[in-house]
């Protein structure tokens, strides 16, 4: 390989250094602008600093400097905030720089934001800030982890019974969705469930959903994991998202239900919110003709039957019960609903007895699922001293079977 012979090197030297020749006056002036207004900046009194601010803003070269203007305001609002933090001139100035540097893009000043949001209490400033940190703290880990632990503290303060910084909260609960990272699902599920007014359990729901990551999976951490109450949060929260299909609520409603089957709360309110959330779980699932859950859908069955006959559970109930076994579409689910059309034609040859109701949804289900093991149990009804209604059922029931 050749090297360039010492002509062509004298050629490019020249060019080269031209280049900074011609680049050197502008990097001077941009840095010139900079200079003059940090020297009006300090010789100009507190009243006016923000004013200042205004005029670099309107200036026609502000793009090549406003940024780190407005950082150096801010260091300046730090830098005072012993002596002036409660100065409605050092508000106002602190609030203008805050608002400037999200307006210029100016990323590098996220961590005198974070530290001028811990030296401040006004909230002008605060929510401010946490605007300004909602758009520069994308994707920054750093940020993201400081707004977490600020609202889970807001959270525990509030469970302490100490009334919160409501404008500052709504903030800091904009600026996680507006961030929209994954990590702060359990501080924002925690800050939804939670006694506060509506508008902010209202604005925590929204920020959940505009998270990234898997949410399905989150919520399903919660149902595992989390107390009574928050479990059902979580399953209504989870219903209430547009963005999950039918595959998403299968597995949700599926965890749900065996959840609930298997947990038994000592206390009134949790017991009460396991057993809303099994009926929901198993109501939606069968709505799904969720198939996965038929072993846990035959356990509810079970388990609604014996509080129906124990006087505990609604004949309403029993029947949705039943119905969501005839969604099914398994073997499992027809076995264990011919079983209890034995058990009523049982009944029925020994004492006549019987319900009308729960009888007709059982054979209607049986007909659904058109599993020939009902043949036997359906045809038997035509033996005995069913009314008319119930036998017309069977017939339909009989010919709806696939052999």
């Amino acid at each position: 390989m050749k090297h360039p012979n010492k002509r062509a090197r004298r050629a490019y030297i020249p060019v080269f250094l031209a280049g900074l020749v011609l680049c050197a006056p502008v990097l001077g002036a941009q840095e010139s602008i900079l200079l003059s207004y940090q020297r009006n900046f300090v010789r100009a009194n507190l009243a006016t600093k923000a004013g200042i601010l205004r005029d670099a803003a309107t200036d026609e070269r502000a793009s090549d400097f406003i940024g780190p203007l407005y950082e150096y305001a801010l260091n300046f609002c730090l830098q005072q905030s012993d002596f002036l933090r409660d100065d409605p001139d050092m508000i106002t100035l602190a609030v203008l720089a805050s608002a400037g540097v999200k307006n210029a893009g100016y990323k590098p000043s996220v961590d005198t934001l974070w530290k001028l949001f811990q030296s401040y209490r006004d909230s002008l400033i605060r929510v401010e800030i946490l605007r300004s940190l909602g758009v520069l703290g994308k994707d920054n880990a750093q940020v993201i982890e400081n707004l977490n632990q600020f609202l889970a503290n807001q959270n525990n303060v509030f469970r302490s019974g100490m009334s919160p910084d409501y404008p500052t909260l709504s903030a800091c609960i904009d600026a996680l969705s507006s961030l929209g990272d994954g990590s702060s699902f359990p501080v924002l599920f925690s800050t939804m469930i939670a006694a506060y007014p509506e508008s902010i359990r209202i604005g925590a729901q929204a920020a959940l959903g505009s998270l990234s990551g898997d949410y399905r999976s989150f919520l399903i951490m919660v149902i595992q994991r989390n107390p009574p109450a928050e479990k059902l949060t979580a399953f209504n929260a989870a219903r209430e998202n547009s963005r999950f299909g039918p595959a998403d609520m299968g597995e949700i409603a599926e965890t749900s239900l065996r959840v609930s089957l298997d947990l038994f709360p000592s206390n009134p309110d949790g017991e009460a919110a396991i057993h809303t959330l099994r009926f929901s779980s198993a109501r939606l699932l069968g709505s799904l003709r969720w198939t996965k859950a038929v072993d846990a859908l035959i356990k509810h069955f079970y388990r609604v039957q014996t509080d129906y006959n124990n006087g505990r559970a609604a004949k309403a109930q029993f029947i949705e019960a039943v119905s969501c076994l005839g969604a099914m579409d398994s073997d499992q689910a027809a076995q264990t609903l011919a079983l209890q059309l034995g058990l009523f034609n049982s009944q029925m040859e020994r004492t006549g007895e019987y319900d009308a109701d729960i009888l007709i949804s059982v054979i209607d289900a049986l007909g659904e699922l058109g599993d020939k093991i009902a043949f036997d149990y359906l045809l038997y009804i035509g033996y005995l001293g069913y009314p008319e209604e119930v036998q017309s059922s069977a017939r339909d029931a009989l010919n709806r079977l696939k052999w």
